[in-house]
């Protein structure tokens, strides 16, 4: 195995009434980053036929099925149940991550309280998820982009190798859509940078900057169409960025 490779033992438990089952794939390669998700619970009333798919994807990954019945017309006890699973999880002390797969804001208590253990909790939700569970969570990764940008580099590999030799006269095709990268991002970026210690040529470590703007902000790249925070910072003309020997270095120009 190599040294740098994630060895966490990660759980995610699932609210199935809010998410789509169709995002399992790139949520569990998100994941990735943090270990392994050798827990994997996912949480609704069967009898629903809304929940089908659901059903199917637990036999599929390996899911573990939890049964929670509509006690009142309306409502339902998922939320209560996957919380005192997750606390249950957290006080036995082996898990190094946990992922929240979920639109709704009920878990922002759970994300908050996982967190004051130094553990790191990555949500993933629609976009309509509000905007206390996205800021509770270490990472908030919007689950329609991600889906988008899974979904490009398939398509794009089954092409290339179909495709003829390339025409060097050809236009190029136009690229992936992504979310234009509003003013709060930048200032949180730059933020971030300014609190960094920078080298005699003003450049600071992707790293370390990237970990002061998490301190403040659930934000991921991913959210703006990107796969890397380097990745962002080179379309932003705020920053440069450098490559030393495997290692990304960014330095504010403006």
């Amino acid at each position: 195995m190599a040294k740098d490779t994630p060895t966490g033992n990660i759980a995610l438990l699932i609210d199935a009434d809010n998410v789509p089952h169709t995002a399992l794939d790139p949520v569990l390669t998100v994941l990735a980053e943090l270990g392994t998700v050798n827990i994997r619970r996912v949480y609704g009333n069967w009898s629903k036929a809304a929940l089908k798919e659901w059903a199917t994807k637990t036999m599929q990954y390996g899911i573990e099925p939890q049964q929670q019945f509509d006690v009142t017309k309306g409502k339902n006890a998922t939320d209560m149940k996957m919380t005192i699973d997750a606390m249950d999880l957290l006080f036995s002390g082996k898990i190094d991550g946990f992922g929240i797969m979920s639109s709704d804001s009920d878990f922002m208590p759970l994300a908050m309280r996982i967190r004051q253990n130094g553990i790191p909790v990555y949500g993933f939700g629609e976009a309509k998820t509000p905007i206390g569970f996205r800021a509770a969570c270490t990472r908030f990764i919007d689950l329609g982009a991600l889906e988008q940008s899974a979904d490009a580099e398939p398509i794009e590999a089954v092409a290339a190798a179909a495709a003829p030799a390339p025409n060097p006269s050809a236009p190029k095709p136009a690229p992936q859509p992504r979310k234009p990268i509003d003013p709060e991002l930048i200032k949180l970026l730059i933020d971030a940078y300014k609190a960094s210690k920078a080298d005699e040529h003003g450049y600071v470590h992707l790293g370390h900057l990237g970990q002061l703007a998490a301190n403040r902000s659930s934000f991921d790249a991913r959210n703006y169409g990107y796969a890397r925070l380097s990745d962002l910072l080179e379309d932003v003309p705020n920053f440069h960025t450098e490559r030393r020997e495997g290692q990304v270095f960014v330095k504010r120009l403006r």
